[in-house]
């Protein structure tokens, strides 16, 4: 569905240019929410702005639908743009305009006619709940209101993809939740493309199937996201999950602390419906091991239910290895710590 080749995005001339993007390749699918995520400054919203052509690249080549946009001209590249909705951090809402008039925008522009103009925007206003709200001001609105709005006038013209850019950097965590639940649904019933970028692993877990970690430019590290998330490789990646999963220091003090006898440490993973059985209490069962939970979390990646133990193994080390053996052979991923 989306491909790009090769970008390069740079500003400035001579001594000073300044290197956005450098030789980035990232494969989309069709129907997938693939999120791209980053700190800022790593290039991730200039990368969105070159999938729609907002900002031009430097070389490279970005293909939507099998279209490659770079190479197409002002007439060519305004028609492909009109399947590629996008919704902005700050809502980018036209102030002096009702939601009616906000979400028709687009319509009116390609001279749409009247009737279908009222159709679609009342369709647009019932899939994002806001039909009670047809006749008022974005200054009337809530952020996630504004932002409903925002979602309903870039779905007005049945785009194939959804720029989602830092969509929910401005609401408050409740607020979040609930746009990423319309978008989801959005993607379920549409099959439609969404690309997402944020600062926040949460929103990736949340309903991303795939991500992509964009660091000084360039993509570092990039899969489905429960592998991702559960197995991280570069360090950017495991800096952006331990904001989200760890307790830092009162982890370390208990994996350091005193066990009567040999100990080990160790992180059990568990996916999909693993998360819920007793896995791990039927086989210290069967070795006689003892075992301390230090820290354990339950959640979801997208629709999938994950959880992660880290226990501290106490006796006899052949016990613990037969322990460890056995996880492994439950299809648990155990990572021992120390």
């Amino acid at each position: 569905m989306i491909q790009i080749k090769q970008l390069t995005k740079q500003y400035g001339t001579g001594g000073n240019v300044t290197t956005a993007l450098s030789g980035l390749n990232l494969s989309i699918d069709k129907g997938e929410i693939f999120g791209v995520i980053g700190h800022s400054g790593a290039g991730k919203s200039t990368l969105i702005r070159c999938i729609n052509l907002l900002e031009r690249p430097t070389s490279g080549e970005v293909w939507v639908g099998g279209v490659n946009l770079t190479r197409l001209g002002k007439t060519e590249l305004q028609a492909q743009r009109r399947k590629i909705g996008m919704i902005f951090q700050h809502f980018n809402l036209l102030s002096s305009a009702t939601v009616f008039d906000n979400i028709a925008y687009p319509l009116r522009l390609t001279k749409t006619p009247k009737a279908e103009i009222e159709r679609k925007v009342k369709e647009m206003l019932s899939l994002v709940g806001l039909e009670a709200h047809s006749h008022k001001y974005p200054a009337q609105l809530s952020g996630g209101q504004k932002q409903r709005v925002g979602i309903a006038r870039a779905l007005a013209s049945d785009p194939e993809v959804l720029l989602c850019d830092e969509a929910t950097s401005a609401l408050d965590p409740q607020t979040t939740d609930s746009i990423l639940k319309l978008l989801l649904d959005i993607n379920k019933r549409f099959n439609l493309t969404i690309v997402l970028i944020t600062h926040e692993m949460h929103v990736i877990q949340s309903i991303c199937d795939k991500v992509a970690v964009i660091h000084q430019g360039g993509i570092v590290e990039q899969g489905p996201v429960a592998e991702v998330f559960l197995k991280p490789q570069h360090e950017v990646t495991k800096e952006f999950i331990r904001q989200e999963t760890d307790s830092g220091e009162a982890l370390r003090l208990a994996i350091a602390g005193a066990a009567s006898g040999p100990s080990r440490a160790v992180k059990i993973t568990f996916l999909g419906t693993k998360t819920y059985e007793s896995i791990l209490s039927r086989i210290v069962h069967e070795t006689g091991v003892n075992f301390a939970i230090l820290q354990g979390t339950i959640s979801t990646i997208k629709e999938t239910p994950y959880g992660q133990l880290i226990v501290r193994f106490e006796g006899d080390e052949i016990a613990t290895d037969e322990t460890i053996k056995k996880l492994l052979e439950q299809g648990l991923d155990v990572e021992v710590i120390r």
